[in-house]
């Protein structure tokens, strides 16, 4: 009985530190000079050409949990205004309605993390493939308190269409 509690009450609380240190971690790993600024080399000052992932992404994500159903998620990604992606995600889960998405691609690695009006969080992880319409990930969830859908995680893939 005490491991099931140490693991409901840490569990949920490590993997919001791995959401919240991730891109943390991602910025403190730059290269600098004595000034604080990034090196200005030829090899450091090619800037790395962003992926285009604009356009609409669908998939069916699966639970690591047997007792979570399967969803289906699709996400219209568009350039906003300062040249960033964003994404609308329409869903059916139990645990997640439609939610806004920042969207963040580095060479074939993407990041779609948002939130949706109730508060629920999710962030889908993954690689694209060499063709750039396919995008095996895996996600989490953290839904509301209630304890339904408090977490929830798994992998899944999601197609261009």
């Amino acid at each position: 009985m005490t491991s099931k509690t140490f693991l409901a009450g840490v569990l949920p609380c490590s993997l919001l530190l791995l959401i919240i240190m991730g891109p943390i971690s991602l910025c403190a790993g730059s290269p600098t000079d004595e000034h604080g600024k990034q090196p200005n080399s030829a090899a450091g000052s090619a800037q790395q050409a962003v992926t285009d992932i604009s356009g609409t992404w669908s998939g069916t994500l699966f639970s690591k949990h047997s007792n979570v159903a399967p969803f289906t998620i699709t996400v219209v990604i568009t350039p906003n205004s300062k040249a960033h992606f964003i994404g609308d995600a329409s869903l059916n889960s139990d645990c997640l309605k439609g939610a806004k998405l920042e969207v963040s691609v580095t060479g074939s690695k993407v990041v779609l993390a948002g939130i949706d009006a109730d508060g629920d969080t999710v962030t889908v992880r993954g690689a694209l493939d060499t063709t750039g319409t396919m995008l095996t990930s895996t996600y989490i969830v953290n839904g509301s308190a209630t304890g339904k859908c408090e977490t929830d995680d798994g992998t899944g893939i999601l197609a261009k269409r």
